[in-house]
């Protein structure tokens, strides 16, 4: 399993932090912001093969879920 910010989020903020320094924002006078949008990824496949069970109540919540 893995628990951590979407990087397609990411990309666009890094990319609207781009824009505003192509703007003219010095670097130093942008603020520093922390994930908004986080995704749960389960593997099947690996926890099947350690002997895992995984409830299917957290494969529901799951965003992305790897058989």
């Amino acid at each position: 399993m893995s628990y951590g910010p979407s990087l397609f989020d990411a990309y666009g903020r890094a990319a609207a932090f781009v824009d505003k320094i192509l703007k003219g924002t010095r670097p130093a006078d942008l603020p520093v912001e922390q994930p908004t949008k986080f995704e749960l990824i389960i593997n099947l496949k690996t926890a099947k093969t350690l002997g895992l069970e995984i409830p299917p109540t957290l494969l529901a919540r799951a965003d992305k879920v790897i058989e």
